[in-house]
């Protein structure tokens, strides 16, 4: 199980200590939440600010594109530094051709879901992805209360990735938390990313920490 902090909650004015944190204590990813203020209400960065947090970090950097027509993008995003590049299923006309130009690039190639779409969708595309995200709150801002049946999703996404492409990871995205954290790993998934879980704690380490010791086999949910 990885966890992927989401910078989106992350102190912007102290954004260097903010990624060391979490680094030391143990991220695996970091998560980079992309957004337009087309496809989501809501608008955050781009390539260029992704070049210089590249400087900042060695970590796997998870791109997660909100974007409209995120063709046109990926390869600035790659060339940025992004490791993984996500886009969404609904976002584009050309999936299988979007996920096979990722790799091209060297990157690994993700589709995310929103919470309307069915994981059925995936099954013509699964064999080309490296990354499911499965989004459990509509995308667009940090902070959102968690979808009951995104857990549903999970072990939907989880049956067919087993079945069509066991090495494609399974990412969740939304709403988790100490309360849920371990339910979403008992139910598949490979990653999870969290915000404001981690970056609202008084400890963003500490609490990454103890996060992941909720999600292992001998954790208790407090």
């Amino acid at each position: 199980m990885k966890i992927a902090p989401s910078l989106l909650s992350a102190d912007f004015s102290r954004i260097s200590q903010e990624i060391a944190v979490v680094e030391r204590a143990g991220a695996d990813y970091l998560h980079l939440d992309v957004m337009d203020g087309r496809f989501v209400p809501n608008i955050t960065w781009g390539p260029k600010i992704i070049g210089d947090l590249r400087k900042l970090s060695p970590l796997c950097f998870d791109a997660h594109l909100m974007i409209v027509e995120p063709e046109r993008y990926v390869d600035d995003f790659r060339k940025a530094g992004a490791d993984i590049i996500t886009f969404h299923y609904e976002a584009t006309y050309h999936v299988q051709r979007l996920l096979t130009h990722i790799r091209s690039l060297g990157a690994k190639a993700g589709i995310s879901l929103n919470p309307s779409t069915p994981v059925a969708m995936l099954e013509d595309v699964i064999g080309d992805c490296d990354l499911v995200l499965i989004m459990s709150v509509n995308p667009g801002f940090g902070g959102q209360a968690y979808i009951p049946n995104s857990l549903k999703k999970i072990r939907e996404a989880r049956a067919l990735i087993d079945a069509l492409n066991p090495s494609c990871e399974l990412e969740i995205d939304g709403g988790i938390g100490r309360k849920n954290i371990r339910e979403v790993v008992e139910a598949g998934v490979d990653v999870i990313v969290m915000g404001s879980s981690i970056f609202g704690a008084a400890d963003a380490g500490a609490e990454l920490r103890e996060l992941r010791a909720l999600a292992e086999p001998a954790g208790a949910i407090a």
